[in-house]
């Protein structure tokens, strides 16, 4: 059985989309956390508060791509799939604690003791620097989602939030929070700059951490929908229907679920009706093979298939 609508482990660009990531997010947390020290601005700390928690985010991202492509073993006849979710769950409470955590203290503490800013410069150039580095690993993330968005005939934010790659999900949201976190950091800095007042910067890196909240949040809950077991979208179930229809064996099909067990992986539970009036023993050889031949496909993690009672409903794909 062939799935267009999804597409097998091999074909992600998954890891190449998290190392961009990974690289520039080192050089931007380096470099905001030398200007936060140059000019002692709060958002500026909470900016590299924020870079430094996504590279480390993106350690967790590259584990959990490398660690749910393990081919199947006896202890886990499905594969490794899961283990994405795991990782991916780590790196959103990475985020929580070590960007917005760290963020929205920093900020309530220079609204309690404010400090003086100078050297505003360096930080509008890092800022700058750091919005181009973030734009092209953002643009990345972005390459990688359309065309699959395209093919599952949907917009590119619905793809975003509803794929089961967790670490394409996480790179676009994080870079996503990136960009309005940098444009949120200039403009306390420019306020700070023009009013003398700590009050504006501080404010910056509160919201700055409040972002990181909610993205975190959000990608914590995803990475736990799967976990617990979701089904695959209705696309994906009725091009998976269309394509057991159309195998010679299968003469109608009365139950039918795919459920996601890792990135672009699923498992598939249904009940079928056989083609032709075979004795109960050839049925059943007959089923086992269309079992294998489903799992043959790469996007396929196993498949366990029951004929179909006569007076069940027939599916319509």
């Amino acid at each position: 059985m062939s799935v267009p609508l999804l597409r097998g482990p091999g074909a992600s660009e998954s890891f190449t989309t998290v190392l961009v990531a990974f690289g520039a997010n080192v050089l931007i947390a380096a470099a905001k956390s030398a200007a936060a020290a140059a000019t002692g601005s709060a958002s500026l700390v909470a900016e590299a508060a924020h870079s430094w928690a996504d590279a480390g985010n993106e350690i967790f991202l590259l584990i959990a791509d490398r660690r749910s492509r393990r081919p199947p073993d006896r202890a886990h006849p499905f594969g490794h799939g899961r283990e994405a979710y795991v990782w991916s769950l780590f790196a959103a409470i990475g985020l929580f604690v070590a960007g917005a955590a760290v963020s929205v203290t920093h900020g309530l503490q220079e609204l309690i003791h404010p400090g003086p800013a100078d050297r505003f410069l360096v930080g509008y150039v890092v800022l700058a620097v750091s919005f181009v580095l973030e734009g092209l690993s953002f643009l990345r993330s972005v390459r990688q989602a359309k065309p699959e968005a395209e093919s599952m005939q949907r917009d590119l934010i619905e793809h975003v939030m509803t794929t089961s790659d967790p670490t394409l999900r996480a790179v676009f949201a994080e870079d996503s929070a990136a960009l309005i976190g940098l444009v949120i950091a200039a403009a306390g800095l420019a306020a700070h700059q023009l009013t003398g007042s700590a009050v504006p910067d501080a404010a910056g890196s509160i919201l700055v951490g409040v972002l990181l909240a909610v993205v975190a949040v959000v990608l914590i809950n995803r990475n736990r929908r799967f976990l617990i077991g979701e089904e695959a979208d209705p696309r994906v179930r009725s091009a998976a229907l269309r394509a057991l229809l159309d195998m010679p064996e299968v003469a109608r099909v009365t139950y039918l679920r795919l459920e996601v067990v890792g990135p672009r992986m699923v498992f598939v539970v249904g009940d079928v009706d056989l083609t032709g009036d075979d004795t109960e023993s050839h049925l059943a050889v007959r089923l086992r093979a269309l079992e294998a031949k489903i799992s043959a496909s790469p996007a396929v993690a196993g498949a366990v298939l029951s004929l179909s009672a006569p007076d069940e409903p027939t599916l319509e794909a």
